[in-house]
């Protein structure tokens, strides 16, 4: 192979999930569960059994929509754990549909962010309309992003 090859399908950055040892799970944390990114609100270990391995059995919710997932895993087994990333984003306008005008760290503006959640979008048009700074947590993992916080902003930033 020589140095100038290049490689079109490698991707550039880190990966979207990483292995754990499902015994090493715990509540609070995160879980790929039927292929969601799920916050960990439940775990129980059953004993070892005549085959040899205890069992975990994990609950969790998808952070994007809430929605329960369980799954049974052997405890020396590996679980894929999503890499989830949250940026806070200062709110400069909202339109009717709910895309927000945000700013990057870099100074580029951001408009394809939406906030889906009817009262948050309300609460969001209400800072804007008043002139008062809002932030928004934008939350990442395995390629979807979305608003899931509002808060006021901090003054003197």
């Amino acid at each position: 192979m020589s140095d100038d090859e290049t490689f079109e399908n490698a991707a550039a950055g880190a990966s979207e999930t990483y292995p754990k040892q499902c015994s090493a799970l715990r509540k609070g944390g995160h879980v790929v569960i039927k292929g969601k990114p799920c916050k960990i609100v439940e775990t129980s270990t059953s004993k070892t059994g005549k085959h040899g391995h205890a069992k975990v059995h994990l609950v969790g919710l998808d952070i994007f929509t809430g929605k329960k997932y369980e799954d049974i895993c052997p405890s020396t087994h590996n679980m894929e754990v999503p890499n989830v990333l949250r940026k806070e984003f200062e709110v400069s306008d909202i339109d009717e549909e709910g895309y927000i005008t945000c700013m990057e760290d870099d100074g580029s503006l951001r408009e394809d962010l939406r906030i889906l959640d009817d009262k948050m979008k309300g609460e969001c048009k209400n800072y804007v309309d008043k002139g008062d700074a809002c932030v928004v947590t934008v939350w990442k993992a395995m390629g979807c992003e979305q608003v899931l916080e509002l808060k006021p902003a901090k003054e003197g930033k």
